[in-house]
């Protein structure tokens, strides 16, 4: 039990963190104690920052041959399923509030898991520094496709907001942070890596800060009073259905592009996964922290998070099981011919 919550520690604080905020609103909101107007635009920053000093750049020139692999994961990430998202809306989007509709718009449009895909690609015994590679390039230009994504996808649903003060936001916010952590990280990482659980949770109590903001936010400004706790339902619906599609999605396309078993976990664990810990300061970022329906924007992404974790963990643990079957018999065959059988 300690090492599963050890494991699981944040995605378990995040109902907690959401039911806290509807018991002292007060205090996150924008006018609250903690400061939450301000204090929150320094989580955001800090969360890039210590990416910043996290990210190993250096990952960018191995693999970069395995062009293909590539071209699947990033086009994937950044085109298949924005796409996927647009058709999810042209069927569903009119039964959902705006808020909400958005919020799974900008769930499509996130880069992948910087840590946990290629985590589950080395358990699963796949390419992993094929893994490492799209984690990385995936989240680097997730600092502008995502933006231009999302400020698209609102001016196509009427909610638009000036794409200017977007990029400068997140420029200031996520970008500038980002490349100090990175110039800082040029001359301490030595020091830096050994620390990287550290700053890894350190960032999981930003995000979890962040979130807790948002919902008091939304508790203060009677959001819930005019929804109802029946969003749930068709939040959790709608998030289960493009979960399991885009992995079937993955898989396909993995066939079609005819990559060997290795390549073949990375693009089923990188293509279809979406980041939390920069999913939710870059909505602050281009929504505005402030905005009463940023919980709502959140939502499908938080269901998105430990789905994607439950399901990707079993995947993870039957192809390191077929793995592991498939060694022996290799050895097996080996030995036969050594000795003439």
């Amino acid at each position: 039990m300690k090492s599963f919550i050890s494991r699981n520690w944040f995605v378990l604080s995040l109902p907690f963190v959401v039911l806290l905020a509807f018991i002292i609103p007060s205090a996150g909101s924008d006018d609250g104690w903690l400061k939450a107007k301000t204090t929150t635009k320094y989580g955001v920053a800090l969360i890039f920052l210590f990416q910043g000093l996290t990210i190993q750049t250096k990952a960018l020139h191995h693999g970069l041959k395995n062009w293909r692999l590539h071209v699947l994961v990033q086009g994937f990430i950044f085109i298949v399923f924005p796409v996927l998202g647009i058709c999810f809306d042209a069927v569903a989007g009119h039964h959902l509030p705006p808020d909400l509709r958005t919020g799974f718009l900008y769930l499509c449009v996130l880069p992948s898991t910087i840590s946990t895909s290629p985590v589950l690609t080395t358990m699963a015994g796949g390419n992993s520094v094929g893994a490492v590679f799209n984690a990385v390039l995936s989240n680097l230009l997730g600092m502008v496709v995502t933006p231009l994504w999302a400020a698209y996808l609102m001016h196509v649903n009427g909610q638009s907001r000036p794409l200017g003060p977007i990029l400068q936001d997140v420029a200031l916010m996520l970008l500038l942070p980002l490349i100090i952590g990175q110039i800082v990280r040029q001359f301490y990482a030595r020091w830096i890596d050994p620390r990287k659980k550290r700053f890894g949770h350190a960032s999981s109590v930003l995000i979890l800060f962040i979130v807790f903001s948002a919902f008091c936010n939304s508790v203060k400004k009677h959001l819930w009073e005019k929804y109802g706790p029946g969003l749930i339902i068709p939040a959790a619906g709608g998030v289960i259905l493009l979960f399991f599609i885009a992995t079937a999605l993955a898989d396909g396309l993995a066939w079609l592009f005819r990559l060997n078993r290795g390549d073949k976990i990375v693009a089923i664990f990188s293509s279809p996964h979406k980041t939390l810990a920069s999913g939710v300061p870059m909505a602050g970022a281009i929504f505005g922290q402030q905005y009463p329906g940023l919980t709502l924007i959140l939502m499908p992404l938080m269901f998105y998070h430990p789905l994607q974790l439950f399901v990707c963990g079993l995947i993870a643990d039957r192809f390191a099981r077929e793995g592991a079957k498939k060694a022996p018999e290799i050895g097996d065959a080996k030995n036969r011919h050594r000795v003439g059988v």
